[in-house]
């Protein structure tokens, strides 16, 4: 089955979120590199990367359907980074605001009846799942860290232990 008409418009704007994500990402981990936190820097580069992977993902769904994927544009992030919470604050927030958009994807991917859709769009709401609560629980770590350096240097030590592959 092809896919057209709204929903391809509709994925279409999401390879265009996906790739903002990576660009959000990957102006966190700048702010982390200016901050002197490597391994925190590291894990949003990841981050970054991650979200490239799930803009293919849907570039291949649509391509697969005889679909013409358009990259739209994509503003410049506006990360306001004070400290380390503040960039897993906007993280968490533009999660949010992907896992959304993924939702919504659903609902039009159900209300069009297009039943091919539905296995990618399941395996993005389990990611959404998982990408929250992740941002979630390192975002309740920082704010128990608090002004602690020891605490934010375990962290970020940790945080960049992380392989590309998570």
């Amino acid at each position: 089955m092809d896919l057209t008409g709204k929903l391809a418009e509709a994925f279409s704007t999401q390879v265009t979120l996906e790739l903002t994500a990576a660009t959000v990402y990957r102006q966190l981990a700048v702010e982390m590199d200016v901050m002197s936190l490597p391994g925190i820097a590291g894990w949003f580069r990841a981050q970054a990367g991650e979200e490239i992977v799930h803009a293919e993902k849907f570039i291949t769904h649509m391509t697969d359907r005889s679909a013409h994927p358009k990259i739209g544009e994509q503003p410049a992030p506006e990360v306001n980074v004070k400290n380390v919470a503040d960039a897993f604050a906007a993280s968490l927030a533009h999660e949010q605001k992907v896992s959304e958009a993924i939702r919504e994807l659903y609902r039009l991917a159900q209300t069009e009846g297009d039943i091919d859709s539905l296995p990618l769009l399941h395996w993005f709401i389990d990611e959404q799942i998982e990408e929250e609560a992740t941002v979630s629980e390192i975002l309740d770590r920082v704010k128990l860290i608090g002004n602690d350096g020891s605490g934010l240097l375990r962290l970020d030590a940790e945080l960049g232990s992380r392989s590309s592959g998570d």
